[in-house]
């Protein structure tokens, strides 16, 4: 009864498609907050073009590969402002934006493109600046800067060396001379002119291909505000259904918890009367649902550098102690789903409770490298 019952509620709420080309509502990739709907997509006769597909890897994550420029992990997409979000794989977006170039026939644009001077310098000498991090080492830092000015200063000052200056683009129009600046290790912002669906996503709507062949684009009503008749009546037909089963459901369920509690109270009962006769009682084991220290251990850990750049889809906060991270402390990532926390925190959480505390998902040993 329980699985007719989520059939139901399923195909209620999810049984839409745009037009009559069986081209699904959205597609989902892990446990990524976004949803991947037109023009995106990962089946490619229902993308706007090739330019718009998105792989799904085996760990969950979303990849858009870009021409020329190559593949990049999706954080976000939003659709209202065609905007779509992404970072570098192995976390040192600065050194791609330096080669970072797209065709002319590209759909996908940067926001804005920004001249960027890179510089080296010795590292004792620029500790107080902002290093781009995965471009330098022990010795030598690099920096970058929009200001021509600065850069000047830096070559007299502090005797660093001009590398070269690059068309990088970023994601915003600039407003002021800018400084040595740590956002080129912010994520990517990609938008797109064509094909154009706010007015579809402003008026609550979607859009997609009125048909695959002729490439016609639409708008479509979000499942659940449409007006085909069709899908009312089976709608009018599902809820008939749904109701009395949920009815049935609950009384199924009330019946089976008085029953159990009913048992409950009798075997209470006859362990106390064994008890009073003298009989031993022997405790059952308890059940532990945590993880063992060898699978712990088997999940990847981490060492901060001075940028404080945690890998995945993490922010600057442990989301179980609630303290910012901080240079050379470690942390500890879950593998499928790549969140981390504090190594001292996550290790004690796994111990008594075998889910991520983020997502609940319940991991297993399996490790994953952490470029």
């Amino acid at each position: 009864m329980d699985n007719l019952l989520v059939f139901f509620v399923s195909f209620l709420f999810f049984s839409s498609v745009y037009g009559d080309n069986n081209c699904p509502l959205d597609s989902i990739c892990g446990n990524n907050r976004f949803d991947i709907r037109f023009p995106f997509g990962i089946e490619e006769p229902c993308t706007y073009n090739p330019s718009f597909n998105i792989k799904c890897n085996n760990q969950g994550r979303a990849i858009l590969s870009l021409p020329s420029a190559g593949d990049f992990y999706v954080r976000d997409i939003n659709y209202l402002m065609q905007e779509i979000q992404v970072y570098d794989q192995f976390d040192c977006l600065p050194k791609r934006l330096t080669t970072f170039q797209l065709p002319p026939s590209s759909v996908l644009k940067p926001v804005y493109y920004r001249n960027y001077t890179f510089l080296t310098c010795s590292t004792d000498l620029v500790m107080s600046f902002h290093v781009i991090s995965c471009m330098s080492n022990s010795t030598i830092s690099t920096l970058a800067t929009s200001s021509t000015n600065l850069a000047s200063q830096m070559v007299t000052l502090y005797n660093c060396k001009v590398d070269n200056t690059f068309s990088i683009p970023v994601s915003w129009t600039p407003l002021y001379e800018a400084v040595f600046s740590s956002d080129l290790n912010n994520d990517l912002v990609l938008t797109w002119d064509e094909p154009n669906c706010q007015e579809c996503e402003v008026e609550g709507q979607l859009c997609g291909f009125k048909n695959v062949t002729s490439g016609e684009i639409q708008c479509f009503d979000v499942p659940g505000t449409g007006n085909t008749k069709g899908i009312q009546i089976f709608r009018i037909v599902a809820l008939a259904l749904v109701i009395p089963a949920i009815t049935c459901s609950l009384g199924v369920t009330c019946y089976i918890c008085y029953e159990q509690s009913r048992d409950s109270r009798r075997s209470a009962a006859a362990l106390q009367n064994t008890t009073a006769g003298g009989a031993a009682v022997v405790p059952q084991p308890e059940t532990s649902i945590g993880l063992d220290d060898s699978t712990i251990e088997s999940y990847t850990k981490v060492v901060l550098g001075e940028s404080k750049r945690i890998p995945g889809p993490n922010h600057g906060i442990c989301p179980i102690c609630l303290a910012e991270y901080h240079p050379k402390e470690t942390v500890r990532c879950i593998p499928e789903c790549e969140h981390c926390f504090h190594a001292e925190c996550i290790d004690e959480w796994l111990k008594i409770n075998g889910t991520c505390p983020v997502c609940r998902n319940n991991p297993s040993p399996v490790h994953v490298n952490f470029s």
